[in-house]
């Protein structure tokens, strides 16, 4: 009987020590929620854009953020060739949709000189943002380029996909919303 007692006390005492290790959990203490990014904000497929701001390639300061109109981010860089596989297509996107969708191109890392001479000599005429620190693409968790996000009028991220796109593939995703 004695072992019994014994066994149930230090069943009692563990549990008790387990609950009071999770209340302590900074999750559960008061003010807590406050320190947590907002539930629907994030870089995935169904949060919202969070908003940013980069130069373009004129020099001029932009602002991300959501508007009220379909918002495309495509991050690359010139040195990648699936992202110079797509650069045709997605210029031929930019030109098609002009006015009804925001297109930026997000050079991640690379300077204004060395991006400006590639769209020259490539002849292309998208939106081209500059990410000089790559802090931006930390922020969306780019991993690997090219990397295409789509964001609906709302703000939500509807579309995201790592490696090359087409006007089709957008097309699709367009249609979608």
């Amino acid at each position: 009987m004695p072992k019994r007692l014994i066994i149930l006390a230090v069943a009692v005492i563990a549990m008790t020590m387990a609950i009071g290790f999770v209340a302590m959990q900074p999750d559960s203490l008061p003010g807590a929620e406050t320190n947590k990014p907002s539930a629907d904000t994030g870089v995935t497929s169904g949060k919202t854009l969070p908003g940013f701001s980069l130069t373009a390639l004129d020099g001029k300061s932009t602002k991300v953020a959501p508007a009220g109109q379909i918002i495309v981010l495509n991050f690359w860089a010139t040195w990648c060739p699936p992202c110079r596989q797509e650069m045709p297509e997605l210029d031929k996107f930019a030109q098609k949709y002009s006015g009804k969708v925001i297109f930026y191109a997000v050079n991640i890392q690379e300077s204004a000189d060395k991006v400006a001479e590639y769209m020259t000599q490539s002849r292309y005429t998208m939106n081209v943002l500059l990410d000089k620190d790559g802090e931006v693409a930390k922020t969306f968790r780019i991993n690997s380029i090219p990397t295409t996000l789509v964001v609906d009028k709302q703000g939500i991220i509807k579309y995201r996909k790592s490696g090359p796109v087409t006007v089709a593939e957008l097309e699709g995703v367009l249609n979608g919303l």
